[in-house]
């Protein structure tokens, strides 16, 4: 991995996460002068969704960009897995846009509630699109760190996380 210097703390070829985005790899680390100011700019790669995003590097870490999760943070997000599902009584617009904050909040264990509340097990009843759709987002953010963490590739990730959730 390349060296991180005192005024960056994310480098070339780290993988990091970005809350709207999930996981990405800085691929370089870029200088383009805007309006007359020189501005560095880390330039992030997210594969899944075929998209480059440049980040300047004095607002990355207030944009919420941070580094993959710790195995302790990992161990969290399973423990909640395992959990009861918590579903609220409240309307499904109500808690699909909660669940879409929790998911793009980019934190691994509010992430890890997200799945556990909306997985269905094969003898329950059949999710909604939406409910679907907001599931397999949130299941795909989660498996992508998990991979990234442990060095796998995102199915093996996804089949880990679906036997996790059905143990």
């Amino acid at each position: 991995m390349a060296s991180k210097s005192d005024n960056h703390p994310f480098a070339v070829d780290d993988y990091i996460v970005y809350p709207k985005h999930g996981v990405g790899r800085i691929i370089e680390l870029e200088t383009q002068d805007i309006a007359g100011i020189s501005l560095e700019l880390y330039v992030i790669r997210f594969e899944k969704e075929r998209m480059t995003l440049r980040v300047p590097t004095n607002k990355a870490e207030s944009s919420g960009m941070r580094r993959l999760s710790s195995s302790a943070t990992l161990k969290e997000a399973f423990t909640t897995l395992k959990g009861k599902a918590r579903i609220k009584r409240t309307m499904w617009s109500r808690r699909a846009q909660e669940y879409e904050a929790k998911i793009n909040s980019g934190d691994l264990v509010s992430i890890a509630e997200v799945v556990r509340d909306l997985h269905r097990s094969s003898d329950q009843p059949e999710q909604s699109y939406s409910e679907r759709q907001i599931y397999e987002a949130a299941l795909g953010r989660l498996a992508r760190e998990l991979a990234a963490v442990e060095e796998i590739d995102e199915e093996a990730a996804i089949v880990r996380l679906e036997a996790e959730l059905a143990a």
